[in-house]
């Protein structure tokens, strides 16, 4: 229960719409406790008439008022509680709403090491379970069983006026109910979890499977991955069997001791009006009262059922929502949308906005540079990835105003990684990283990032236009800068021959284009960027050379006046660069001119040895061609 009261306080923004349910809640129950009454005064005026103590037409007249009476109370219960209802289903999507988009929001913002663990379809499955289940609790809560728990109290109250043994028998009922159906809770709660962590894992497995359907048709995997996707599956019927078997068991021993206890309350009515101590109308109007408390009881099974699956879908949850973000991404978190920024902690309490934000973009242009500082150094940088050998040692390096620096060395040499720590997505077991003459780590990451431009191996492009994917990093460009990016990023010309030109939509990852046009919109996007610093990552590896030649030539556009870090593959990509850095397990090996390291000996003076000798297969270690 801990869980859904922390749900509350982390939507606390829906408390106007809380309130308006409850106040819906308690008219209904006020509107539906008089009919009882109603009935009850109905039955006495009938039998005093039946009796002859009333006459026929005075009681005729009373009973077609109580029945007006009960038609209104009866509309009024209609009407209020629907009102509640719509209240509710708002309620229910705007929660859905706030929790998707915080958690959406937390996302954006975890450290790369968290996605490194997970895969992408659990992570969107995790997100639809738990919050539907959260959602589809807090809906029936509202709709139903906030009037009936109302209800429950009121009849408490009134039953004790008439005859207080009934009252004392419900108050055994409940807490005993709800004590008999908290047993099952350890145990089934296990179970869920067991259940879900396989429906998580068979749903990330689907995502995944569906996003390279490509590789999994063309390696004949459908049998293999349809087989591992129903075992998945059908490993839950077990647990399903197990759980359903434990709590109807148990449902049995509940509904069992709740017809003992109704049974003495019958007794108690029946016997009590034998007696004379209650009317016709007074007995009547205790059974419907106990059949409106005993209906919440009834359906607790049913409400616990459903409070157990949203404790658990919270818990995953707030899992996620309590992973510590890196702290540099406070600017970023202070800008984003409403939803997101109203509760900014997974204890419920209100995100604020860092001193001296104003909470709207990137301000990463302001970032003075220090007089002289070269505008990347790695001082003495170390790495690991999480707890295993470190991957890099000592690096040591800087990179100067508009200077062109290339990485080269074995494939799994520490190049990539490299990129990574100059972006931030990781942070070095030792030593620091300097941009402008600042140390990255002091930076916020919107501010480090903005200044890196980056092209990656795999273009990474986005389903939607290709004027969208072109102006991702700045949204706000007018369509005369997005066409300059694409034409300086020799794109212009193929854009322009689909029929939806610059609104041609491109499918998942680009699917539709060929890998020298993704590549082209790319290099395009990091153009209209326009950062200082830029980072090629291999970015024409995957090019036949026609492609290459093309991009190659946007990339030249790119790097004009910038300082640029490129990772090699193809040597001809690096023969104007102005200085060399070879990496051999993880050390820097050399670093000098092309001129210099073709004379050294050493790694690169190697690959040009090989590349002229057309030794494909040793050329391979490195990720070179010629």
């Amino acid at each position: 229960m801990t869980s859904l009261l922390r749900i509350l306080r982390f939507t606390r923004a829906l408390a106007p719409l809380y309130t308006a349910i409850i106040v819906c809640s308690v008219l209904t129950a006020v509107a539906g406790l008089a009919v009882p009454f109603l009935i009850g005064h109905a039955t006495d005026t009938v039998a005093a008439a039946v009796g002859g103590d009333t006459a026929t037409g005075s009681a005729v007249r009373t009973v077609v008022l109580i029945a007006a009476a009960v038609l209104l109370a009866e509309l009024a219960v209609t009407v209020i509680s629907n009102v509640g209802g719509w209240f509710g289903d708002v309620m229910s999507n705007r929660m859905r709403t706030i929790l998707s988009v915080r958690y959406y929001d937390k996302l954006l913002h975890l450290p790369q090491r968290w996605f490194d663990g997970e895969i992408t379809g659990t992570i969107v499955a995790r997100l639809n379970r738990s919050i539907t289940e959260i959602t589809n609790f807090t809906k029936m809560m509202s709709n139903s069983f906030a009037s009936m728990l109302i209800t429950t109290a009121a009849v408490l109250a009134i039953s004790a006026y008439y005859a207080w043994p009934l009252t004392v028998l419900l108050l055994i009922v409940f807490p005993v109910y709800v004590w008999l159906t908290s047993l099952t809770s350890v145990k089934w709660q296990r179970l869920e979890g067991e259940k879900n962590e396989q429906v998580d894992i068979a749903s990330g497995r689907f995502a995944e499977v569906v996003g390279q359907i490509r590789v999994v048709k063309s390696f004949v995997r459908e049998r293999g991955e349809l087989e591992d996707f129903s075992r998945r599956f059908r490993s839950t019927d077990a647990t399903t069997r197990a759980q359903s078997t434990h709590w109807h068991r148990m449902d049995v021993i509940r509904r069992a001791f709740l017809n003992l206890i109704f049974f003495g309350i019958y007794v108690i009515i029946f016997v009590r009006t034998v007696q004379g101590g209650f009317s016709l109308g007074e007995m009547v109007l205790l059974i419907q009262l106990m059949s409106m408390a005993k209906a919440p009881v009834e359906s607790m099974s049913w409400v616990i059922d459903s409070a157990q699956r949203a404790i658990a879908g919270s818990k995953d949850y707030f899992r996620v929502m309590e992973t510590p973000v890196d702290p540099r991404t406070a600017a970023v978190m202070a800008a984003r949308p409403e939803d997101a920024r109203d509760a900014g902690h997974a204890d419920g309490t209100a995100g604020e906005l860092p001193e001296g934000s104003d909470g709207g973009t990137s301000t990463a242009l302001t970032i003075a540079p220090v007089a002289g500082a070269p505008v990347v150094a790695f001082r003495n940088v170390s790495f690991a990835y999480e707890d295993g050998e470190d991957v890099l040692h000592g690096i040591d390096f800087q990179v100067e105003r508009g200077e062109k620096i290339a990485l080269v060395g074995e494939s799994g040499g520490g190049k990539s990684t490299i990129v990574n720590l100059l972006l931030g997505l990781y942070e070095p077991r030792a030593g620091s990283i300097e941009v402008v003459g600042r140390p990255s780590a002091d930076l916020p990451l919107d501010q480090l990032r903005a200044r890196i431009g980056v092209v990656f191996q795999d273009a990474s492009l986005f389903s939607g236009t290709i004027r969208e994917n072109i102006a991702y990093g700045r949204p706000e460009a007018s369509e005369e800068e997005v066409v300059e990016a694409a034409r300086r990023a020799n794109a212009d010309t193929f854009i322009r021959r689909f029929d939806g030109g610059y609104e041609q939509v491109i499918g998942e990852r680009g699917l539709k284009l060929s890998g020298g046009q993704r590549q082209r919109i790319a290099v395009a996007r990091a153009i209209l960027k326009d950062a200082p610093v830029l980072v090629l990552d291999e970015a024409t590896s995957a090019l036949d050379t026609k492609a290459e030649i093309q991009v190659q030539k946007g990339l030249e556009q790119l790097m004009a006046g910038r300082t640029s870090l490129i990772i090699a593959h193809r040597l001809s990509t690096i023969a104007g660069v102005d200085r060399i850095i070879t990496l051999r397990d993880g050390n820097i090996d050399e670093i000098g001119s092309p001129a210099e390291l073709a004379a050294s000996g050493g790694i690169y003076a190697q690959l040009l040895a090989l590349q002229s000798s057309g030794d494909s297969r040793r050329l391979a270690r490195f990720d070179i061609t010629g």
